[in-house]
């Protein structure tokens, strides 16, 4: 869960301070870069170092759970970019 949010809050803030506003093709390709790199960290790292609770965890599909602990990851990176732009038009406005 911890990492989730995590994610989630570095997807937030690369949303807020990405150049442009409403720039949403960019945002989605820049995010899904980060948030290949970023799940393929989290995921290897909740793999070796966090208990199994504590994180998104399907180890029992083997090779193929890897891989979509990682979309889910990436998934989570991009709707917290989205907010973050949202957050970045929505304080520029006032």
């Amino acid at each position: 869960m911890w990492l989730e949010l995590l994610n989630f809050i570095l997807g937030i803030t690369f949303g807020y301070f990405h150049r442009g506003k409403e720039d949403l093709a960019g945002i989605l390709r820049n995010g899904a870069i980060a948030g290949i790199i970023l799940g393929i960290i989290f995921v290897l790292f909740s793999i070796f170092f966090v208990p199994e609770d504590t994180s998104i965890s399907i180890n029992f599909l083997g090779v193929f759970g890897i891989f979509v602990e990682i979309i889910i990851f990436v998934l989570i990176f991009i709707m917290g970019a989205f907010i973050g732009d949202w957050l970045e038009g929505f304080t520029n406005r006032t």
